[in-house]
């Protein structure tokens, strides 16, 4: 039985918080019906001290979100073509993004994040849902665990010497090139 997963998930470091997403269950609920994906990567940033993390600046209209409660989604614009969901972490200046879902209802493999949000139908009307109680949402269903590794986060040319990336290493769906041999 799927369980939602609970504000004190996300108020916590956002490295365990990165990890213990993996497995877990992205769901939109979309005019059309349900889409969702087993999580099978995500990227963290470590707010104003990661040059990397949108909240790096400072607050702006942009980021607000980066700055209010954990549990909500932060959605946003990459390069003027891709919208990308990240989960908020911790209370202020920390969040991590989803970057790939392996297909689990009627959707196609998801690999990357503008692939992703695109195919659960994700886009600036969910920036600032609670994932806690909302029509996005992420749900424990009580998947086996999977073996995972981390490695330097991709798609960025600052803050790339953190291993603040973690994929599952037995998924075809996770993106770039630091994958396991399938």
């Amino acid at each position: 039985m799927a369980r939602l997963l609970p504000r004190t998930f996300y108020a916590r470091p956002t490295l365990v918080v990165a990890r213990e997403l993996i497995g877990k269950v992205l769901v939109h609920d979309t005019q059309a019906g349900v889409a969702s994906g087993v999580i099978v990567e995500v990227e963290a940033y470590i707010g104003e001290s990661d040059p990397a993390c949108h909240a790096a600046p400072g607050p702006t209209v942009r980021n607000a979100p980066l700055y209010g409660p954990p549990g909500f989604a932060y959605v946003y614009i990459n390069y003027g073509i891709h919208y990308l969901v990240l989960p908020l972490m911790r209370r202020r200046r920390a969040r991590s993004g989803t970057r790939g879902a392996a297909a689990f209802s009627d959707v196609e493999l998801c690999r990357g994040p503008g692939n992703l949000s695109r195919a659960l139908g994700i886009t600036l009307r969910q920036n600032r849902l609670d994932l806690t109680s909302s029509r996005l949402r992420i749900e424990d269903q009580g998947l086996d665990a999977r073996p995972i590794r981390w490695s330097r986060r991709i798609g960025i040319n600052v803050g790339v010497e953190d291993e603040w990336r973690v994929y599952a290493l037995d998924s075809a769906a996770v993106s770039g090139t630091t994958k396991a041999a399938f």
